[in-house]
């Protein structure tokens, strides 16, 4: 015969003092847990919305990033004749964008300053790079205007609508605010030719963006721009592009987790310290129990199960801590590009429940040898309350 989970709730309530200690011991390990977790998601999400499902990126062979390739014109004129890419219905042309990729720094507000990505494109690679327009217009081919990701005019100032940017020796103003939650985010579009010039680049580009006629096409032009020894070039698709950059984050996610389990350690004592002196305390009351016909099997479980109750509840206050950091944008250098990579905080569903099940975890761990303590006393001794 099992006891009642009445019994646990009313043995947590009655040592509030205690329960709450230990609670916030638990939930303040599984709060680095979830933040941890929750910038990872923001970070994937921010890649796994880059690019689109028939989009395929072009770059130098050997190159591991759009930073480290350089495309010429007269390579980007060959790989308009490759079969199985999309054309224009408007005017028949190939679904192409000749892209060059620049690092600026930007100051901001605290006056440090921030790497971010330029991307000089022409108007046809805008909407192969599906960018969502929030704020004013695109900017105009031949001009000095620039749009701006939704995430740089948060973390710099100066570059919100109607502003003025330096680099490249050049001053840019700001005509448009791109929204989202990809990488373009994080990003500033030029006119290509522009960007070129202002870096003396007009004949080192760095990548080219292509439209597949359909799904099927994808695989077999991707193979064969990798196998035309003409071109010298590396593709792939863009999402597959975007999805290896998450390896950014794996510091991150290293030390963060790291900490989370020597913390853990510490949170999963101090569960155990707090059900022993329970045990302790509860001595004749484990006696009483065992003479009524509850059995060892029947003790040790409702033990443990208050052990996790205890920590469920840490996690429950855990949840309730880090829910306000959800849709908070960071940013995080990214490996690959040199630049910044802005992203949101997704704390969802999902990592609500790893963030539960971790403190279920520690609550069990810290539980299962006081609830054998308890197991395995002796009726009399429990009943004249020796430890």
């Amino acid at each position: 015969m099992a006891l009642p989970l009445s019994y646990n709730l009313r043995n947590l309530a009655t040592r509030k003092t205690t329960t709450v200690m230990t609670a916030l011991c638990i939930a303040l390990t599984v709060a680095v847990l979830l933040i941890v977790l929750a910038l990872m998601a923001g970070l994937r999400s921010a890649f796994q919305t880059a690019g689109g499902p028939l989009n395929v990126i072009v770059m130098r062979k050997g190159a591991t990033s759009e930073m480290t390739s350089s495309i010429s014109p007269e390579v980007f004129r060959e790989l308009l004749f490759e079969p199985g890419i999309a054309k224009d219905p408007a005017d028949g042309r190939p679904l192409a964008s000749l892209e060059i990729v620049a690092v600026v720094n930007l100051q901001r507000a605290g006056g440090e300053g921030t790497n971010l990505s330029l991307r000089g494109i022409d108007p046809q690679g805008v909407s192969l790079h599906h960018a969502a327009l929030q704020q004013g217009r695109w900017f105009s081919a031949g001009r000095r205007e620039i749009v701006v990701g939704e995430a740089v005019t948060k973390r710099h100032p100066e570059a919100r609508l109607g502003g003025h940017l330096t680099f490249g020796s050049v001053e840019w103003q700001v005509v448009g605010v791109m929204g989202g939650s990809s990488v373009a985010n994080s990003e500033l579009y030029a006119d290509r030719n522009q960007v070129a010039a202002a870096f003396h680049r007009a004949d080192a580009l760095s990548s080219v963006l292509l439209e597949a006629s359909s799904r099927e096409a994808v695989p077999g032009l991707v193979d064969a721009l990798n196998n035309d020894r003409r071109l010298n070039v590396t593709a792939e698709t863009e999402q597959s592009y975007y999805a290896a950059q998450t390896v950014s984050g794996a510091p991150l996610e290293f030390l963060g987790t790291f900490v989370s389990i020597i913390m853990a350690i510490g949170s999963a004592f101090a569960a155990m310290n707090t059900m022993y002196a329970s045990v302790a305390r509860r001595s004749p009351e484990i006696g009483t129990l065992r003479v009524l016909g509850f059995s060892k099997g029947a003790i040790l479980l409702s033990f443990l199960i208050e052990s996790v109750l205890l920590a469920g509840f840490g996690g429950l206050l855990a949840c309730a801590l880090v829910l306000p950091f959800n849709g908070i944008t960071a940013g995080i250098g990214n490996l690959q590009t040199f630049s910044e990579t802005a992203f949101r905080l997704k704390v969802g569903p999902s990592v609500m429940g790893w963030g539960m099940l971790f403190a279920v975890l520690l609550g069990a761990l810290g539980g299962l040898l006081p609830a054998r303590v308890a197991a395995n006393k002796e009726i009399l001794a429990a009943l004249k309350g020796a430890v």
